[in-house]
């Protein structure tokens, strides 16, 4: 590697895992410092039960992708909230949409009625 800007260096070397992969950079956060960074991105601690075949699948699945699983899984659980959360509102305007076009017809039907009468 042959990058004379050193920021740009220790980037890479950040990037490739040859600086600071070691466990002699690793340590423990504070539970003071753990609850900050929670609150900063709006993180919420909970507990699940799964099956175990399912968390080992997740668990490769992540290493493939060379991802944490945990992020994966809020991922998956984000991506999946949203496009449910757009199925449901497409369903209930589809709803409301035949509900009035019913509404109209029941209208024009009895005002037709009406004039025949």
């Amino acid at each position: 590697m042959n990058v004379k800007d050193p920021t740009k260096r220790d980037f890479l070397a950040w990037e490739n895992q040859t600086l600071g992969a070691d466990e002699a950079y690793v340590k423990r956060s504070s539970n003071e410092q753990e609850q900050d960074l929670d609150n900063h991105l709006n993180l919420q601690l909970i507990s699940i039960r799964l099956p175990s075949e399912l968390l080992k699948d997740l668990k490769f699945i992540a290493k493939a992708h060379g991802i944490g699983y945990q992020p994966m899984v809020r991922d998956l659980l984000s991506r999946f909230a949203t496009n449910e959360k757009l199925q449901i509102m497409r369903t209930s305007n589809e709803r409301m949409r035949l509900e009035r076009e019913q509404a109209e017809l029941e209208q024009t039907q009895l005002s037709n009625a009406k004039n025949v009468a």
